[in-house]
Formats: structure tokens, sequence, C-alpha cells
């Protein structure tokens, strides 16, 4: 069970409560008829926002401070997919927000009207702008700047500011690497995280 818990929010598999084991509300909002659905095994940190029409997958996870607002157009993470500290993710009422499964969003990253695909990596304080597609088994490097209606193709690196495209660079296995211990970090943070104060 995750200690994900709010008021406004759908839960899957589980029924809602408005407080966490730790004693702390969840920053879940709903905004009007919109509201987010969550999934029973995901994980939400007490620190983190979520608002209006956001869809969070199994396993995926949502770390401190970072903020996912679908108040304008739809928000959707998949499975497996880690929204890491500091991130902002944000949409528009034209282009939705779409992140696919087993991907990590590192901290500080800002994602705003575009479509992130399966194992997909985006590095630390990067932006992906509206109408970008960033396919699978691609990486977006930390610091890049994905200005808009840009695709990065399956396999490429997306580096600088603005991004040029390095085909055929990216690691797959770096990609699940950092996905699969965000799954693993996420179990033992709702086994074991405990406030102390």
């Amino acid at each position: 069970m995750s200690i994900l818990r709010g008021i406004g929010a759908k839960r899957t598999g589980s029924r809602s409560a408005k407080r966490s084991r730790y004693g702390a509300d969840v920053a879940i909002y709903a905004l009007g008829d919109q509201e987010p659905t969550i999934s029973s095994d995901a994980f939400v940190h007490p620190d983190a926002t979520i608002i209006g029409s956001v869809t969070i997958g199994a396993q995926s996870s949502v770390w401190p401070g970072a903020v996912l607002r679908g108040d304008g157009g739809q928000i959707t993470i998949g499975e497996r997919t880690s929204v890491q500290d500091n991130a902002v993710l944000h949409t528009t009422p034209m282009w939705p927000t779409i992140v696919g499964n087993d991907c990590v969003l590192g901290h500080l990253i800002h994602l705003e009207g575009c479509t992130i695909e399966d194992h997909v990596l985006i590095g630390n304080a990067s932006m992906v702008l509206h109408r970008c597609v960033i396919r699978t088994e691609s990486i977006v490097a930390a610091n890049a700047v994905v200005l808009n209606d840009t695709e990065v193709p399956s396999g490429a690196i997306a580096v600088g500011t603005p991004a040029t495209i390095k085909e055929g660079r990216a690691r797959r296995e770096d990609i699940d690497l950092g996905s699969q211990e965000y799954v693993r970090r996420a179990a033992q943070y709702t086994s074991e995280l405990r406030r102390l104060d």
C-alpha cells in the first residue's frame, strides 16, 4: 500500500483517505471537476503536489518538491516512471503532457505539452517544450533545452541549449538502470519512510 493519500484524488485499487500513515496530508487536489487518478501502488511523496487532470500509473513515483499541474489539459504518467525532486510538469489545453512507461524524469526538469515515449531518460534541469516528441530509448541530456516542435529519434541523445541531436548515442541499459532503481527506492520509501517531527 502506498502512502499516497489526499483530498480529491481517485485511487485505483484502494479506498481513499485524507491522511497518510505518516500523519501529513499529501498535496493532491481536484480543480473543479478535474481530479487526479493515481494507481494504488504508485508512490507520491508528501512534499509533492498533484493538481487536476493527472494520471499516474502503477509503480511510478513522484518525489519531494515535484509539481504536476493538470489545470489546462491532461498529464499522463505511465508505469514504473519516476518524477524526481523539483520536477515541473504542466500542460496546455491544446497539447497534453504524456510520459510513457519505464522513464526517468530527472531532478529539476520541466515538461510542457510534449510526448515522452517509453524507456526515456530526461536529464537533470532539462526542458522539453510544446509539441516535442522524445522517442523510445532516447536521452535528453542534463541542462538541455528541447525547443518547440523538435523530435528526438529513438536511440538518440539531445544535448545543449538549444538541443542538438546525436543519433545512436543513447544506451537503453542506462535508462533501464535508472528506472529500476527508482521502482526499488519507491518500495523502500513506501515501507520505511517516517516523519520525525
